[in-house]
């Protein structure tokens, strides 16, 4: 067996690595799952995410897993799951924990045996904010059973999972608290735009790239942005080079000024605040500017509190339904929103219910045939 519990062996070191490292990834969790079906020598690992008592997954990742066994999961066999409630914090197998009657239900005879058997492990972690994770690993019937190491081990894994799930939960409501706020500066139509300390563009919203594509006034060149406007190009410049000394951002008041466009059209407004990070942060390729460009030109995005409305959707549905009306994709939407794009999808699972939308493309013609600004009815 390849499992190690003598401290910190290699093995387990580059497990933590995954766990945490993945926190950051594209797609968190999978890196982690792969690796540690890997240690405890399992077919596969799954982590859910969920709240008690719902009727679906908010997160279900099973890398190596069948997709149709997992999606059959999610539909039919998830509410019904006798393998939940376990006891907080302590690995338990399946074998050990449903008995009698269950192991003939339909779950026994539909899902596990198309999912390989009931040699699984468990673990459930409750949060207090409300919500629960339930990591399961399972090896294929076809094999020798999990025996006491294996369960060792992994238990082993519980507290580092749990504080790898708490900064996770962290990271998600500042993710999506911070694409509430940015959602709603793009439905106004403005564009934001974050430099680093020598001017380079580090981060925009969807508005800032099509202004900044038109460069009509304000372009992107070498990486580092730059005003048509002489007058507001130095202003820029100062400000930045002011950044780049010891002088405290929150001593530098916004500063407002326009650009005039080549094109002839109507003049940008432009705030410009600086960005207040922790000392050891300032210089180099930090956040050390924040330019919010307004463009008069500007097409009005559907507004969210009237999709919500309209059709009683919760509010980051709304913001959700509205991002996906302005054209872009639904890992677009995702990233714009600061959520993960399984969350995304469990959403839009949501909105097609009580929109009666089957496909996101008759979803985006729902939407714009429904709001008045867009002269529907």
């Amino acid at each position: 067996m390849a499992v190690k519990t003598d401290g910190m062996s290699a093995a387990f070191s580059g497990l933590l690595s995954d766990l945490f490292g993945g926190l950051l990834a594209e797609t968190p969790w999978e890196d982690f799952l792969r690796s540690l079906a890997l240690y405890l020598d399992a077919s596969y690992a799954t982590l859910i995410l969920t709240m008690p008592g719902a009727s679906r997954p908010g997160t279900l990742v099973t890398p190596g897993g069948d997709p149709q066994t997992a999606e059959d999961y999610i539909e039919s066999f998830f509410v019904d799951d006798p393998f939940k409630g376990l006891p907080e914090g302590k690995v338990t197998a399946f074998t050990d924990f449903v008995q009698g009657d269950t192991r003939m239900s339909d779950f026994w005879r539909d899902f596990l045996e198309a999912a390989g058997g009931d040699q699984i492990l468990g673990v459930d972690l409750r949060f207090d904010s409300g919500f629960e994770a339930r990591l399961r690993v399972t090896r294929d019937n076809s094999r020798s059973d999990f025996a006491a190491a294996e369960r060792e081990a992994l238990q082993d894994i519980v507290p580092h999972l749990r504080n790898a799930i708490r900064l996770f939960e962290r990271l998600q409501a500042s993710g999506a608290e911070h694409g509430v706020y940015r959602g709603a500066v793009e439905q106004l139509g403005v564009a934001a735009i974050i430099l680093d300390h020598d001017g380079k563009v580090i981060r925009a919203n969807a508005v800032a790239e099509r202004l900044l594509a038109a460069a009509d006034g304000i372009v992107v060149a070498g990486g580092r942005l730059r005003l048509a406007a002489a007058d507001a190009h130095r202003a820029l410049e100062k400000l930045l080079k002011m950044l780049r000394s010891d002088a405290d951002a929150i001593a530098a008041p916004p500063q407002r000024f326009r650009i005039e466009r080549p094109s002839g059209g109507r003049d940008l407004g432009v705030v410009a605040k600086a960005v207040t990070t922790p000392a050891f942060m300032r210089g180099g390729k930090g956040a050390a500017l924040a330019l919010f460009v307004s463009d008069p030109g500007q097409e009005a995005a559907p507004d969210p509190e009237a999709i919500r409305d309209l059709f009683q959707l919760t509010r980051m549905e709304a913001m959700l339904a509205a991002a996906l009306a302005g054209g872009g994709s639904l890992v677009e939407a995702a990233d714009r929103l600061g959520i993960a794009h399984n969350t995304a999808r469990s959403h839009l699972r949501s909105i097609f219910a009580k929109t009666g939308a089957r496909r996101q493309s008759q979803l985006v013609h729902l939407l714009h045939a429904g709001m008045p600004e867009r002269g529907g009815p």
